[in-house]
């Protein structure tokens, strides 16, 4: 079952990503179903997915960015699953991939395609309304042709999460606030699934050819 992104006219510890410029690949789409979002006193409902990104590099003390068990820090962001004008995902891809989308993409476009994609992410911080700090990623940008011959091993499988079709050993690897989050929306509950007793499992793909000079 495909993510279609289109322009339809309108606690354990964890050490965060370092503010920065990293390479990162895209290994995981979690389709979120349809949220409640409040924004200036507006709330909507909108369908919303996250895009997770394991992270390879060094920090400034030429560190590698790492977890305490060795692997690749990885750092998420979340989109509303729209292509219309003023989207965040749709300015997000455009700027990845390296030019804008045609107007046969803006009708559909499978957010599939950009699993497996490599990016240079762009990281950064900022202090919450609760008074905590958030690291997030600022924009995506396409790798260098000049690194593309020298990319890192992949560490993380790449996974697609979709509500639709869940993969429920993939989604009892989630963390509990991403689980009640997936939990609580109107598409997971129609389908009744208030536990993890379904083994139905999810199509995933890849998008491994990295010679054009447009990713995806």
């Amino acid at each position: 079952m495909s993510l279609i992104a289109s322009d339809s006219g309108g606690g354990s510890s964890f050490t965060p990503v370092p503010a920065g410029l990293h390479m990162a690949r895209c290994y995981r789409i979690v389709d979120l179903g349809t949220q409640k979002t409040t924004f200036n006193g507006e709330t909507k409902m909108q369908h919303k997915i996250m895009l997770q990104f394991e992270v390879h590099g060094e920090n400034d003390s030429g560190e590698p960015l790492v977890t305490s068990k060795g692997e690749p820090m990885s750092i998420s962001k979340n989109y509303t699953l729209s292509l219309s004008e003023k989207a965040t995902l749709r300015a997000d891809l455009q700027a990845w991939r390296g030019r804008a989308f045609e107007a046969d993409e803006l009708r559909g476009f499978d957010i599939r395609k950009v699993l497996g994609q490599w990016a240079m992410i762009a990281v950064g911080t900022a202090t919450g309304n609760n008074g905590k700090t958030y690291t997030n990623i600022l924009n995506l940008n396409p790798i260098p042709k000049m690194l593309k011959d020298t990319l890192p091993v992949p560490h993380n499988p790449a996974a697609f999460f979709t509500i639709s079709n869940p993969d429920m050993d993939l989604f009892t690897s989630f963390s509990n606030s991403l689980r009640e989050k997936i939990a609580s929306s109107p598409e997971w509950q129609a389908r009744g699934n208030s536990s993890a007793s379904s083994s139905a499992k999810a199509n995933s793909s890849g998008f491994d050819d990295m010679d054009d000079d447009i990713p995806f």
